[in-house]
């Protein structure tokens, strides 16, 4: 290999593609977005607040990247195919999407209303299940493959105390997107979940104490939270068809080792 470091750069290399990040004004999604657009993306960052994807996009464009931000109600049907049309109108084509929009609680069991209930399912999994529908239909016609990345979470795949409800409507997106990359494989669309460990983020701090904090550090062997760049190399890994075309149907933790520690 005459020149690997140029092999590599291109196994990642996304020039030429779009990305729809749904949930990209959020810290996490916001580093996805910020890494895609700097391997050749041009970015969508999807949201419902704009003025939390604006020091997103100047990073982006002030890195030579390019991007722009669309609102969108993630869990409505109708608003993310008008997100769709509007995509690609001006951009002209969709390769990559992450599913990425997430609320949490961390009501005890026996208290948790019905409206807490509907809400974080109606956020968490009924709006990763309408955004696969939706751009999976899309890019199954169109017959040029793609990637789809939802995020999930360590408590899709171990029980996590205090976020039932969050909890079981990750496990579902984990099992939903196993469940679409058999049956899209054929089509050269690759469904998987990318899954971080414990990163600070705004929707966990409310239920990080220092109590719960001792606890997620005593079960990290890397004794640290994960920084949102961490997930940059995963979300590539998963977006390239040069480096991940045949990933599909995996579950790629991010996690410090959380989830290998037992005792």
């Amino acid at each position: 290999m005459s020149n690997p470091s140029g092999y590599l750069a291109d196994l990642y290399k996304l020039d030429g593609k779009v990305a729809v990040v749904i949930g990209g004004t959020g810290e996490l999604c916001g580093a996805m977005a910020e890494g895609l657009a700097g391997a050749g993306c041009e970015v969508v960052i999807v949201g419902r607040n704009e003025e939390k994807a604006k020091p997103k996009l100047e990073r982006i464009h002030a890195a030579g990247g390019r991007g722009y931000f669309h609102s969108c109600e993630a869990s409505e049907k109708a608003a993310l195919e008008g997100l769709l049309a509007a995509v690609l109108q001006k951009s002209g084509r969709i390769d990559i999407v992450v599913n990425g929009a997430g609320v949490n609680s961390a009501t005890p069991f026996l208290d948790i209303a019905e409206d807490e209930f509907d809400r974080i399912v109606r956020i968490n999994y009924k709006g990763v299940f309408l955004g696969c529908q939706v751009f999976g239909r899309y890019l199954v016609e169109r017959g040029e493959g793609g990637s789809i990345i939802n995020l999930g979470s360590m408590s899709g795949l171990v029980p996590l105390s205090r976020v039932f409800t969050y909890s079981a409507t990750k496990a579902a997106v984990h099992n939903l997107s196993k469940n679409l990359a058999r049956e899209w494989a054929p089509k050269r669309v690759r469904v998987n979940t990318l899954v971080p460990g414990f990163f600070p983020a705004e929707q966990n701090r409310k239920i990080l104490s220092p109590e719960r904090v001792a606890s997620i550090m005593g079960h990290t062997p890397m004794k640290r939270f994960g920084e949102a760049r961490e997930l940059v190399g995963a979300t590539l890994l998963l977006a390239s068809d040069g480096a991940g075309g045949f990933i599909t149907g995996s579950e790629i933790v991010v996690d410090g080792g959380y989830h290998a520690m037992t005792i």
